[in-house]
C-alpha cells in the first residue's frame, strides 16, 4: 500500500465508524477466508458490519473519536465490528466466537464508554432492536384484545343460555 491508500483506507474507515453507536474488536487469528465471509454475511443480516484493518491504520482512524480508546486492543490480527444497534454486532459476535473458537472478543466501546470482554457479552444477551420493538407492539395490542374479549363475552353467554333454553324447550 503506497501512502494515498493508506490514507484513503484510514478516511473510509474513519467515516464508517464516525456514525456509529458500538464497536467491538475482534481477533480472528485462524479463521479462513470462507469463515470471515460467513461472519460478515451474519453481521450484514443484523445490520452490523465486520472490517479488517492494519492496527496501525485502525489506530489511525479511531484517533479522534469516541472510540479512540480502543487503540491499546490493536494488536495481532484483529477485525473491528461496528454497528447503530448495539446489541446487534455483539450478539453476532458472541454466537459466533461460541460456535467457533478462532474468533476472540477482545474487548469494545458503547458511545465512548470502554467495555471489557464480560461486558460485551452481557451486551450480547439482551434483547435487540427489533425484538424490543415487537415487545412494545405486543404490549399495545393486548389491552385491545382484552376488550374486545370482554365486550364479545357477554353475548357468548347469551347466546349459550339461548341455546339451553331450546334444548330444554324440545326435549319438554
Amino acid at each position: 500500500m503506497n501512502r494515498e491508500e493508506k490514507a484513503e483506507a484510514v478516511t473510509s474507515l474513519n467515516a464508517a465508524l464516525a456514525g456509529q453507536t458500538f464497536i467491538a474488536v475482534t481477533q480472528y487469528s485462524g479463521l479462513t477466508v470462507s469463515e470471515l465471509q460467513n461472519l460478515r454475511k451474519q453481521m450484514r443480516e443484523a445490520g452490523a458490519s465486520f472490517k479488517v484493518a492494519k492496527n496501525r491504520l485502525a489506530r489511525l482512524a479511531l484517533a479522534g473519536t469516541k472510540f479512540e480508546n480502543l487503540g491499546d486492543l490493536l494488536k495481532g490480527p484483529t477485525g473491528i465490528a461496528y454497528s447503530m444497534d448495539p446489541v446487534a454486532a455483539a450478539k453476532v459476535c458472541s454466537k459466533f466466537a461460541k460456535d467457533n473458537n478462532k474468533l476472540k472478543i477482545l474487548g469494545g466501546n458503547l458511545d465512548g464508554q470502554k467495555m471489557d470482554v464480560a461486558a460485551v457479552e452481557t451486551l450480547a444477551k439482551l434483547p435487540g432492536l427489533n425484538e424490543l420493538r415487537g415487545k412494545i407492539v405486543g404490549l399495545i395490542q393486548a389491552p385491545a384484545t382484552k376488550i374486545a374479549g370482554v365486550l364479545v363475552a357477554p353475548a357468548a353467554q347469551l347466546a349459550r343460555v339461548f341455546a339451553a333454553r331450546a334444548k330444554q324447550s324440545e326435549a319438554a
